[in-house]
């Protein structure tokens, strides 16, 4: 193998390890919230690269550790336990990753920087001791709530979010953890994994995330000022549509990424949600 192919391989082997559709979803995710509420271009080109690194470093960590209960189970989509890419390379991209973080914060300003950066290391903290103990939601509620008011921190000011935006932000996390773990539960469980999520089963998990999903959307329905009536009308029933027939479609499958995807979707709604409230208020 020449050494550009041997380059290619290993590209390929790290983009398949950084947990991709999290990492970029995030990512775009957080873009959109930004430019809904006033960062700019600049600004939310800001908040897109600091966002994509710390979900960098965060996916290509979780794989690294995780690479031995992956290669018990014999998990082909994971490149690090497939051996398709070297665990070093992950661990240094994870770092290399995590250090960019910082500097790709601080473009928002230092208040908005300490927030994302707690944010990341609350997703570390997770892969290295919260995954399989009771209080495993937790970081996810804490990161994904403050990734508002990160975006929002950048603004002129440094104002604080308003505390509706963090609380659905809060909530859209709670469903993402549930929704991302449920398709592996059995896997995770035979190798010393066993969450809020595992204690709770596949069917109350499942029942937890959609109520989850509905009371965030429910938050960014009531809470910005200037929304449109019929839009806050219908912005539960969509979400109560995508989280179901994300679900549905991750029932049973090992690995599937529908029910997470659905939280994906929702948030997406959401974002739009805030999007439509600031222009009518303009």
């Amino acid at each position: 193998m020449s050494e550009v192919d041997g380059r290619g391989r290993l590209a390929a082997g790290l983009l398949r390890s950084c947990h991709p559709q999290p990492a970029f979803a995030v990512s775009l995710i957080a873009a959109l919230l930004a430019s809904a509420v006033g960062r700019g271009p600049r600004g939310t080109a800001a908040v897109l690269v600091a966002v994509l690194a710390g979900q960098l470093s965060v996916g290509w960590h979780n794989d690294y550790l995780d690479r031995h209960r992956d290669a018990a189970t014999g998990r082909p989509d994971k490149p690090v336990a497939a051996g398709l890419v070297p665990a070093t390379a992950v661990r240094r991209a994870s770092v290399l990753a995590l250090l960019a973080a910082a500097p790709l914060s601080l473009l928002s300003g230092m208040p908005a920087a300490v927030l994302h950066l707690t944010a990341v290391g609350s997703a570390w903290s997770y892969n290295r001791w919260l995954k399989a103990t009771p209080a495993s939601p937790l970081p996810y509620l804490v990161s994904f709530g403050l990734l508002p008011a990160f975006v929002v921190a950048g603004l002129p000011g440094h104002p604080a979010p308003p505390f509706w935006m963090v609380l659905a932000g809060a909530l859209l996390g709670g469903a993402a953890h549930l929704t991302n773990v449920l398709p592996d539960l059995a896997d995770d469980v035979a190798t010393g994994v066993v969450g809020l999520p595992h204690r709770l089963g596949p069917r109350t998990s499942a029942a937890t995330a959609s109520a989850l999903l509905l009371l965030a959307s429910a938050v960014l329905a009531a809470g910005p000022a200037g929304l449109p009536v019929g839009v806050r009308a219908g912005a539960v029933p969509v979400a109560a549509v995508a989280g179901l027939a994300g679900l549905l479609l991750g029932r049973g499958r090992r690995g599937s990424r529908a029910p997470f995807t659905a939280v994906i979707l929702v948030a997406v709604v959401d974002v739009v949600l805030l999007g439509l409230a600031a222009g009518s208020g303009h």
